[in-house]
């Protein structure tokens, strides 16, 4: 009918001999579908919307509930770690913000709330068609699984605060309050690195055995979480390394920041719509050998 959106393609079905090629091929199929970027525009423009509330949030409860100053400072290490560029903007601004009179903290956790529903539930409709769910939840469930998995990213992310910044202060002990030399920043960098790849794994798979609308095995999406984690921390350092060549100052001015950041969002909801094809592919390729396994054994029970 005229004026209905297209209904998006089902992912191809790939023949049961389908080697790495014809993986990567299907997968190119399915990423220059239209929807696919739809999609992943929709989960960028909510993450923006629900970044910095989630940031103030974070440096609240740091500052009211543990009162920890290194708990601050591993807050903003991360900021600097996970964000492309404007780091020092966003922190400095998050923290006055969070320094505010309590209703903006009351504001932040309202946004939030919104924002996060907003993130998830394009991602549950994009997730649902990998695997083959022709029924999404409903709008009252999608809002509990998507606050359950907000509050859950949310618990991740202050756990690895407080990892991150036990992890430093025990290295000022042991560097005996020496912190301004090569090998303290050294380890001190590699430390928050690979704190901040587990996070990124784990992020990537509780998205993936969650928002889909039916039961996973762990098997079937923790490899490609943590190849798509990797892969995003990868991704990340090159998008660093492309940025100035763009010049987005330029053409936006003071908004360059949000541009960067809205941009660096798109690109991550593609790899994580990319991970979710390739890991629903993966499983029903393995499924299918599984199921000639388990046949030629009965043909050959059958000929004994």
């Amino acid at each position: 009918m005229a004026g209905l959106p297209a209904v998006p393609k089902p992912p191809a079905v790939l023949p049961r001999n389908a080697g790495l090629v014809e993986e990567f091929v299907s997968l190119a199929r399915y990423m220059s579908q239209t929807e696919v970027h739809t999609y992943a525009f929709s989960v960028a423009a909510n993450t923006i919307l629900s970044l910095f509330p989630f940031i103030v949030m974070m440096f609240t409860i740091a500052r009211q509930v543990f009162h920890s100053k290194a708990m601050e400072s591993a807050i903003a290490d991360m900021i600097h770690y996970f964000l492309p560029n404007g780091q020092d903007f966003v922190t400095k601004n998050m923290e006055i913000v969070a320094n505010a009179r309590s209703g903006v903290q009351v504001i932040s956790v309202v946004m939030l709330l919104v924002s996060s529903t907003g993130v998830f539930l394009p991602l549950e409709v994009a997730l649902n068609r990998v695997w083959g769910v022709t029924k999404n939840r409903s709008y009252l469930l999608n809002q509990i699984v998507s606050l359950g998995l907000a509050a859950s990213i949310g618990t991740l992310a202050m756990l690895s605060v407080a990892i991150t910044a036990a992890q430093k202060s025990i290295l000022q002990f042991l560097f005996m309050g020496h912190t301004t030399n090569i090998v303290f920043s050294f380890v001190s960098h590699w430390l928050l690195q690979i704190s901040a790849a587990v996070v990124s794994v784990l992020l990537f798979f509780l998205i993936y055995w969650i928002l889909p609308n039916r039961k996973l095995p762990v098997r079937a999406v923790l490899p490609t979480a943590i190849v798509t984690g990797l892969s995003w921390e990868l991704a990340k350092m090159l998008y660093v390394a492309v940025l100035p060549w763009m010049n987005l100052h330029s053409v936006y001015g003071p908004f360059s920041v949000s541009v960067s950041l809205m941009l660096w969002a798109f690109i991550t909801g593609l790899l994580l719509l990319a991970g979710a094809q390739y890991s629903a592919s993966r499983h029903a390729l393995r499924l299918a050998y599984l199921a000639d396994l388990e046949r030629a054994g009965e043909e050959k029970d059958n000929d004994g």
